[in-house]
């Protein structure tokens, strides 16, 4: 096992390593005319930042020091996500350079191919580059051209860039500004917080007194040494602004241990909501020790469903763990969770993960939330997440199941997202005898 586990490493980093390879063939050494500065800072550009990258992740993996995660957290974090589109990019280039080359050759016939630099003879006299009909400073005969260099040439000029050389900047160029441009809107887009979401959801055993009932559906948060206090800050303020009935916090709340995080998850404890907030497990809260996170969110005054189920005036109200906890033995029970229910009552389960759908299913639930997929994050990785996802976002139904997944406000290793925006969710549930 450890033997494969090698091999896909090492097979891993030689793509990686091919594709950034590319990426320099591309952008380094086509653009620049040879060893110079130019070409020296694009090289260091390039091995630097998947170094970096690298680092970033086995830094947080490994519990490094909190301060040396911020350090490496958003260059090594931002070049995951630009390394992506950048490559997106030069791909896409590759059917647009022979057009560019084409449209060049076009424009600039093939006599005006740049010029090789004028050569001049050492010791050859300031005056002898001076035009034939500049005034002599004296009397005297002026001397005989260079056979090399007409007497008319003006004074030597740096060769421009050949059409080669000018077609690769060009294409280039604009593949890393597309890259830049992506990522630096997928970024603000992350920064500035999660937007809301409304979705209506019926029930059929709701009762008509529960009619308009609003759940604030909040998954994926990621707090950690890129997200800190000030972005849970302003998911506490975009919930509470939508003044829901309860509060869901479906899992994946943050990417490190209370004590580098605790205070970046203090503002939680401002959730307001008229039924209280409730919290269950998402995958990340066991790579960062789930129970100590289960205490501290039950100290800033939410609830925590460990495979739990509690009674609502007017429906029921569970909570499975994410089926991460298997290894550590709490994994999810749905059992527990939902035996000996009335299952003439509705029942509304938070699990983090859209899988859990099926056991649902079995277990008669009405409506199951969830978070999990970012709705894929970054494009196409929303391919990858349908893959291993039954639903990627929105509202879905699975026999008298319905499932709600949420994109998740916040976003895991690049503070970024592309085709797949953050949001925080108003499930309104409607009564069918409204």
């Amino acid at each position: 096992m450890v033997v494969v586990f090698v091999l896909v490493g090492l097979a891993v980093l030689a793509a990686f390593g091919a594709l950034h390879w590319y990426a320099w063939r591309r952008l380094v050494r086509d653009t620049t005319r040879g060893p110079g500065l130019a070409r020296r800072t694009g090289t260091v550009v390039i091995v630097t930042g998947p170094v970096l990258m690298f680092a970033a992740l086995i830094a947080e993996r490994s519990g490094a020091p909190f301060w040396l995660q911020r350090v490496l957290g958003w260059p090594g974090f931002l070049w995951m996500a630009f390394s992506l589109y950048l490559l997106l990019a030069l791909v896409a280039a590759e059917f647009v350079r022979p057009l560019v080359r084409r449209l060049v050759e076009r424009e600039a016939p093939a006599e005006v191919a740049v010029p090789e630099p004028q050569r001049v003879p050492a010791g050859t006299a300031a005056t002898e580059l001076e035009p034939e009909s500049a005034p002599s400073p004296s009397p005297s005969p002026s001397p005989s051209p260079s056979p090399e260099r007409p007497e008319s040439a003006g004074p030597p000029r740096a060769a421009a860039p050949s059409r080669r050389l000018f077609v690769s900047r060009v294409v280039g160029g604009a593949a890393a500004a597309a890259a830049v441009g992506t990522v630096g809107y997928g970024t603000y887009g992350v920064l500035r917080g999660p937007r809301v979401k409304r979705v209506t959801v019926p029930l059929a055993k709701l009762p008509r007194s529960a009619h308009g009932f609003r759940i604030a559906v909040v998954s994926d948060i990621h707090l950690s040494p890129v997200l800190g206090r000030g972005f849970a800050q302003r998911v506490v303020d975009t919930v509470n602004s939508t003044q829901p009935d309860l509060i869901a916090v479906v899992g994946d709340l943050v990417d490190g241990s209370v004590k580098d995080l605790g205070p970046a998850a203090a503002p939680l404890s401002q959730l307001k909501a008229r039924h209280g907030s409730y919290f269950v497990t998402g995958n990340h809260e066991y790579f960062s020790g789930a129970g100590q996170w289960v205490e501290e969110v039950r100290r800033l005054g939410l609830n925590p469903l460990e495979n739990a189920r509690t009674e609502l005036p007017a429906f029921d109200l569970a909570g499975v763990n994410d089926v991460a906890g298997e290894s550590e033995g709490q994994g999810p029970d749905f059992g527990r969770a939902l035996g000996d229910r009335d299952t003439t009552r509705a029942v509304v389960l938070l699990a983090h993960q859209p899988v859990q759908i099926h056991e649902a299913v079995r277990h008669d639930v009405d409506l199951q939330l969830s978070g999990h997929t970012h709705g894929g994050q970054l494009w196409p990785g929303s391919l990858v997440a349908a893959a291993a996802n039954p639903t990627v976002a929105g509202l879905e139904r699975y026999g008298d199941t319905q499932l709600y997944v949420s994109r998740g406000a916040g976003a895991w290793g690049p503070p970024t997202r592309v085709g797949a925006p953050s949001d925080i969710t108003v499930v309104e549930l409607a009564s069918k005898q409204a």
